[in-house]
């Protein structure tokens, strides 16, 4: 029993390490198509309100939302085509950072919104704001693999074991928990 759970769990991690990466490139590529479309058709957007003023304040009054928001749905879309399509994919992750910090900006701007009582009770906006990181963090998984990285599903070797012994030595000597 032992070896068919040890098998077939081997086998898991091995397709997820193979499909992981692309599994991930095209669901941030659909949630940037899905939102960037939504940006298009006034109203339908959740962000398009704290978008608009945000983008409005941050151009000194020179951008209105009518103007703004298609700019933003065009560069959200092209964002997750790129991601999809991997075409020009270093660009398109510049293009996602850019577009991510300008989303925490409400943050700043309207604290007063984003937080109930302390930054460490987020109001619902703030909390879809927050979010956000997972969708940078998925950038930046996705950056990795420019260069040809890759995920891989391999047992540690033993000169690994050597070194996380080591490593969880000075993690308990320390009372880090291990990531």
């Amino acid at each position: 029993m032992f070896l068919i759970k040890n098998f077939t769990e081997s086998r898991i991690v091995a397709w997820k390490a193979r499909n992981g990466m692309n599994i991930l490139r095209v669901c941030l590529g659909i949630i940037f198509i899905w939102f960037g479309i939504l940006k298009f058709f006034p109203g339908l957007s959740s962000a398009e309100e704290i978008a608009g003023r945000t983008i409005l304040k941050l151009t000194f009054g020179a951008l209105k939302p009518s103007v703004s928001m298609p700019i933003l749905g065009i560069w959200e879309c092209i964002i997750g085509l790129g991601l999809i399509t991997k075409a020009w994919l270093r660009l398109v992750l510049i293009l996602l950072y850019l577009q991510m910090a300008g989303t925490f900006l409400p943050l700043v701007f309207f604290p007063h919104e984003t937080f109930n009582h302390s930054v460490f009770v987020p109001t619902l906006l703030g909390q879809y704001i927050i979010k956000n990181f997972i969708l940078i963090s998925g950038g930046i998984v996705i950056g990795a693999t420019l260069k040809g990285g890759k995920l891989m599903a391999v047992p540690l070797g033993d000169k690994a074991i050597k070194l996380e012994k080591r490593f969880g030595r000075i993690r308990r000597l320390l009372k880090i928990e291990p990531v």
